[in-house]
């Protein structure tokens, strides 16, 4: 049953969102509501009538005796993780269908998001379970890649920039996490224990209100006795971070606070508040979690080493792209312009972060989708017998390209070089001639100029004559997944060099029809042939008419094919008489007379070589089915 829409679900460490796509449809994704919110807090509570509530419902909602907030994690054995992610996407799950905001059931696929650092054991267990809550159909996938699937179909990243070389630096809540995307493929940068998230930045102002609390002592006993006040407090601690960044020149004044605020009772009060000096302290204290290093330090250390492990490897990334919710924190951006600079790199923060991985999951569930439709459909069209058919279809037209230009070069670089160091008296008889000609035309033919015009005419045809016939076929396909036609195109032609040089297909259609007739010219009789036609009529007879009475008296019978051989080996025509018989007239008659003939060996010997031309096919229809699969891959990031 297939797909009819993709879910993004975005459950984060501290906030979550969903987002929808329709699979037949480009459309932009559409954030869902829970709550009649698109994004809310990370908070799963326990009501003793209600039951499970989430998001702001399971905050503000009187009589919750259960209360778990900041909950993901990699996955683990803990009963009490595994029951928090279970029942959370459970309710998540039916709010969703119950205001009838997706389809559900098969219709429906869910991606949900994970730190690109996990291992894909990691993913594999995190998938197993989430499924536990009754999604049919369900998907994890690394939020890096939503962020680039984001940014690239919102438009933020041209072309040749996703192709080249893109750094994504996703600061959440639990993690901050660095991936290279290099030629549209991601590469999760694994930098060790990964502990620097925002939520740390969170606790420590917790901890400094609650060290400068008047009823700290009470506090903790509350906190120890009614877990949910506490990850209350947590959650106004984080308020007040989030007020703060939201607008730090506001706060730059040393009487001017962002505050966050709990009750625990109608005398107790939890009320974090920060401005500009205290959360630079806050960035600037040593953390354990952090290994005695400050959340600044430890940042400003992860952006360092991304930067010398892509210089090893020789990148440089064109673009910077910060994605999370802690990526609206100014200093952040400053850090990642600092270490990579403009004009060699872009930094470009998301402007919307706490959206952009809800909104990528359901655009990369779309596109796989989409994208795996896509190539099936290619390989289907275009299986390997399709492409020898057509291969072998135009056969004819490749040996009459090539006849003409590869028998005039013979005739001008080693028949005609040769015949008039013969009259040159440099060689002595017509034998000297044949093994003369013979060596000279397997040089030309193995020589650079030869293979140019082999390579050339391939180029033709190849453009003229199989191009036209894929594109017949491909572009259906483009039209379909509405990307350009020029996506499966070989537009540039097969020339090695303006094609795209990750395809190979130009340089071993060249290589291998080069060989071929390498091997067709020299192995196949051709030069053989070329003597043939100069001792059939061109040459042979002018010298016996003049010289019959000598060969009659060397004892040699005269019969054509005897005649030929006697004069090829015994007889040395005097040098003041070659001139005359082969006079510069008579010389380019005698070309130009052989010319056709040499043509007709030519297409003759190559139609008879079907063996040889069978395997060069199947060579070529291999490299072609693999130059539109390279295509194929891609163009997928053109899909929407």
């Amino acid at each position: 049953m297939p797909v009819l829409e993709t879910i993004g679900f975005d459950l984060g460490h501290g906030e979550t969102a969903v987002a929808k796509a329709r699979v037949e449809s480009i459309e932009p994704p559409e954030m869902l509501e829970v709550n009649s919110k698109k994004v809310q807090v990370t908070a799963l509570g326990w009501h003793p009538e209600l039951g499970y509530l989430v998001g702001d419902q399971a905050l503000i909602q009187a009589g919750v005796t259960q209360l778990e907030i900041a909950f993901k994690q990699r996955p683990n054995a803990d009963l009490n993780y595994r029951k928090t992610i279970r029942h959370f996407l459970e309710t998540y799950y039916r709010l969703l269908k119950e205001s009838k905001q997706m389809e559900g059931g098969e219709d429906s696929q869910f991606f949900v998001g994970c730190p690109s650092g996990w291992s894909i054991n990691d993913r594999q267990e995190y998938q197993k379970l989430c499924k536990e809550a009754g999604i049919l159909r369900l998907s994890v996938v690394p939020e890096s890649r939503a962020a680039f699937m984001q940014a690239k179909e919102a438009g933020k990243l041209d072309y040749d920039k996703l192709k080249s070389s893109v750094l994504i630096v996703d600061i959440g809540s639990s993690t901050t996490d660095f991936t290279l995307v290099k030629s549209l493929h991601e590469i999760p940068m694994d930098f060790g224990s990964n502990a620097l998230g925002a939520s740390l930045i969170d606790k420590a102002i917790f901890a400094r209100t609650l060290a400068n609390h008047e009823d700290k002592e009470l506090l903790e006993r509350v906190f120890k006795a009614y877990p949910h006040h506490k990850a209350r407090c947590e959650l106004a601690s984080r308020k007040a971070k989030e007020d703060y960044f939201s607008n730090e020149q506001l706060y730059s004044h040393p009487q001017s606070f962002a505050r966050g605020f709990e009750s625990i009772n109608e005398q107790i009060y939890f009320i974090p508040q920060v401005n500009k000096v205290i959360m630079a302290e806050i960035l600037n204290q040593p953390l354990s979690e952090l290994e005695g290093k400050s959340w600044m330090q430890a940042f400003q250390e992860a952006v360092n080493e991304a930067k010398e492990t892509l210089k090893q490897q020789g990148i440089i990334p064109k673009v910077v792209l910060m994605t999370g919710g802690a990526s609206r924190m100014q200093f952040t951006r400053q850090i990642c312009e600092k270490i990579f600079p403009e004009p060699n790199s872009q930094v470009r923060p998301d402007p919307e972060p706490e959206r952009c991985i809800a909104l990528g999951l359901a655009r990369v569930g779309r596109w796989d989708l989409r994208a795996a439709a896509f190539k099936k459909e290619v390989n289907q069209r275009f299986d390997s017998q399709t492409l020898k058919d057509i291969i072998e279809r135009h056969i004819p037209e490749l040996i009459a390209l090539l006849a003409t230009p590869l028998s005039e070069g013979l005739i001008e670089n080693a028949v005609k070089p040769c015949l008039k160091d013969w009259r040159n008296n440099k060689l002595r008889t017509l034998a000297d001639l044949e093994d003369k000609m013979k060596k000279q035309a397997e040089e030309w033919i193995k020589s650079h100029r030869a293979r140019q015009i082999v390579k050339n005419q391939s180029v033709t045809w190849f453009n003229s004559k199989i191009q036209p016939e894929l594109a017949a076929e491909t572009d259906p396909i483009c039209q379909k997944y509405q990307i350009p036609r020029s996506s499966l195109r070989f537009e540039e032609g097969i020339d090695p060099e303006v094609v795209n040089p990750d395809l190979s297909v130009g340089d071993t259609i060249l290589a291998d029809t080069v060989m071929f007739i390498v091997n067709v010219v020299i192995g196949g009789g051709t030069v053989g042939s070329i003597i043939a036609l100069i001792l059939t009529g061109h040459l042979t007879w002018p010298i016996v008419l003049v010289y019959g009475v000598s060969v009659l008296a060397a004892g040699v019978e005269i019969t054509r094919s005897k005649t030929q051989e006697a004069i090829k080996t015994k007889l040395d025509i005097p040098g003041w008489s070659r001139a005359f018989l082969l006079n510069d007239n008579k010389l380019d008659s005698t070309c130009e007379q052989m010319q056709p003939e040499l043509e007709k060996v030519f297409r003759e010997q190559l139609t008879e070589n079907q063996e040889a031309f069978d395997e060069l096919i199947e060579k070529v229809g291999q490299e072609l089915k693999k130059a539109l699969n390279a295509k194929a891959e891609e163009a997928v990031i053109l899909i929407q």
